[in-house]
């Protein structure tokens, strides 16, 4: 079943509109909800799926724009997520719609054994209290509208 009929509710997962009016089915820009009854509540996590040439055999590169403050989240905004990982968890079975899931479930269960944000990590390793506050607020200024 296609993305428009069965997506989750409140996610986005659009390809791009060329400057011709084309649609590059390549590159999406998507948006994530953060996962409710968690701190990440409240906010709209855009981000953007990069599709290679060779997909399903290799995932897409998943990176978030604007970058977030999460583990699992490189500085440059690429997400380390076994489920996106060749050499991993990828199958070519794997839907745009499992991908936005996991990535989904990540935000509130980080994979610590696998840090990709350092600032992340040290935060969240000594201070839990100062790591929820700064995702809160991340939350609030991470909406739909923002850029």
């Amino acid at each position: 079943m296609a993305w428009k009929h069965s997506h989750p509710k409140d996610f986005i997962a659009n390809p791009v509109e060329k400057d011709g009016g084309e649609t590059d089915w390549l590159t999406w820009r998507c948006a994530i909800p953060g996962p409710k009854k968690t701190m990440w509540e409240g906010g709209m996590y855009k981000l953007g799926l990069s599709f290679p040439q060779d997909y399903p055999f290799s995932p897409p590169n998943c990176v978030f724009n604007p970058v977030i403050l999460h583990p699992n989240v490189f500085p440059s905004g690429k997400v380390s997520l076994s489920l996106i990982d060749k050499n991993k968890g990828w199958k070519p079975q794997i839907t745009t719609k499992e991908v936005l899931l996991g990535i989904h479930l990540l935000l509130s269960e980080p994979n610590f054994n696998e840090p990709a944000q350092a600032e992340a990590y040290v935060v969240y390793s000594q201070s839990r209290m100062e790591y929820e506050e700064r995702v809160k607020k991340q939350a609030k200024e991470m909406t739909a509208n923002s850029n």
